[in-house]
């Protein structure tokens, strides 16, 4: 069956890479309907963390906007 690692917080380059792991091995055709649900499984966990990575940088992003006076202010993308 599929390793899971769950035990480790993973950066989004990392979460991506073991997605893309996780989708190459699916498409082999030598696997078990178990390791199939297993990696299925897994790659639904990786993709809500590599989405919620990217929520969380996408409400990091500023804008910045040059005001009226040659002042700059940030404001939420």
């Amino acid at each position: 069956m599929a390793t899971v690692k769950k035990s480790k917080k993973l950066s989004f380059e990392e979460a991506v890479t073991e997605l893309e792991a996780t989708v190459a091995k699916l498409e082999q055709d030598d696997i078990s309907l178990d390791e199939s649900i297993s990696l299925f499984t897994r790659g639904v966990e990786l993709t809500g963390l590599c989405n919620g990575i990217l929520n969380e940088i996408e409400g990091r992003i500023v804008k910045l906007v040059e005001g009226g006076e040659k002042e700059v202010r940030e404001e939420p993308l």
